[in-house]
């Protein structure tokens, strides 16, 4: 059976409306057809816990390669942008083994949860200085301290000049608008030109890594990748993709996690009232917000060969859109699913930061990131309300759930900064 499509107005999934909360249309498909074709394109949607699941678990029919995004083409309607094969599109989330276990064997040393804790105090420096200055003009737009504490994280693991921190902010931001989906032609200009501009960036850096190689237990993960362009485990092109992927996949998702996080914090007194009190819930609070508001909404499978999923029949090329944010909110495997608990039995028990063996590497440091702000936050803000005539706002995208504007009103200060 081929998969229904599932609107007859499969733009819809473009639209600001769904944009700004996808969650209707995400609840709509699990219910009337939780393996959707988007349109006359070869894309299907795959809405819930069981179904991706099955497709995380077959790796010989389903390829992590990005061949090509979802796009809303000049007649309205959508169609598929096709991507170079280059190294880009197969490096960690986007490889399939066995290279992608040679990339995750050289990133994950650099992302043990000893070399995560080390960081935590620079991270909360940042953190508390920056949103010191928030709280002393009373508030604003949030957005700048979510985007900027990630950039400067990623930089720093990777072994990046601190100096250059906005266009390192500005290149963490871009790594999901190529997913985005809803691009003009002049934005995927400036897109190609900007990811050009990263790429050589960060291959000048590569070489400044190969000419003064460290291999000491401290040394960054531009370093890292240095030696194994040296020993031949990766080529150049991959350790400067590999480089790029870690923008996007730890700037700006956890940006938008922190976004999120904070925008529960105004948005519920009463829970930010029950954290102030008790910051051990803190990371309980974390995992409830990237379970119901994941980073990333989806992320694409090509389909390796003819084969079947649920008792749809699909075709070799074709491509999935596994929804995490859908699957996050699934009745059938999780209890109460849009509610926020902070006593749920377990709270990690979500798939935002990916299953399996494309799990994030970095979940941990995002996890912390997200924890430190939060605290940071309620130890300083006595109270946080939306600014009035100035709703929240999100990056026009399918793809990542990042604000695009979150002004807050602080309400009350305290005196008595965590840490």
């Amino acid at each position: 059976m081929q998969a229904p499509p599932y609107s007859d107005q499969p733009g819809e999934l473009f639209a600001p409306a769904a944009v700004e909360n996808p969650h209707p249309l995400y609840a709509r498909l699990r219910r009337e057809c939780p393996i959707a074709r988007v349109g006359k394109t070869g894309v299907h949607l795959v809405a819930t816990w069981a179904l991706i699941e099955d497709v995380l678990g077959r790796q010989q029919d389903f390829s992590a390669n990005l061949t090509g995004v979802l796009i809303r083409g000049e007649d309205g309607e959508p169609t598929v942008f096709e991507l170079p094969d280059n190294a880009a599109s197969r490096v960690i989330a986007t490889a399939d083994d066995p290279e992608h276990a040679v990339h995750r064997s050289i990133v994950r040393p650099q992302l043990t949860a000893a070399r995560i804790a080390g960081l935590e105090g620079t991270i909360r420096r940042w953190a508390g200085t920056a949103i010191a200055e928030w709280v002393s003009a009373d508030g604003g737009d949030f957005v700048p301290i979510a985007e900027r504490i990630p950039a400067r994280v990623v930089a720093k693991v990777l072994g990046l000049p601190d100096d250059d921190v906005p266009r390192h902010r500005k290149w963490a931001m871009m790594g999901g608008d190529m997913l985005a989906g809803d691009v003009s032609l002049e934005s995927m200009t400036e897109l190609a030109i900007e990811t050009s501009n990263m790429v050589e960036y960060l291959g000048e850096h590569l070489r400044k890594a190969q000419s003064a190689l460290r291999q000491d237990d401290d040394a960054p993960l531009l370093h890292a990748l240095a030696l194994s362009v040296q020993g031949g485990e990766i080529t150049v092109d991959e350790a400067v993709g590999i480089a790029a992927i870690m923008f996007g996949a730890g700037g700006e998702s956890t940006a938008a996690l922190i976004g999120s996080v904070v925008r529960r914090l105004a948005e519920d007194e009463e829970i930010a009232d029950v954290l102030r009190h008790d910051s051990k819930l803190i990371p309980e609070f974390v995992e409830e917000v990237a379970r119901l508001e994941p980073p990333f909404k989806f992320h694409y499978r090509v389909v390796r060969r003819d084969c079947e999923l649920g008792s749809v029949s699909l075709e070799s090329g074709d491509s999935l859109m596994l929804l995490w944010a859908s699957a996050n909110r699934d009745p059938a495997r999780i209890e109460d699913p849009a509610a926020l608990r902070l006593d749920r039995p377990n709270p990690r028990g979500h798939i935002s930061f990916g299953r399996g063996v494309h799990f994030c590497v970095g979940a941990t440091l995002a996890r912390l990131e997200a924890r430190i702000v939060c605290e940071e936050l309620l130890a300083r803000a006595n109270g946080l309300v939306l600014s009035e005539g100035e709703a929240p706002s999100y990056v026009p995208s399918i793809f990542v759930r990042r604000l695009r504007r979150l002004s807050l009103v602080v309400s009350g200060r305290s005196t008595t900064p965590s840490g």
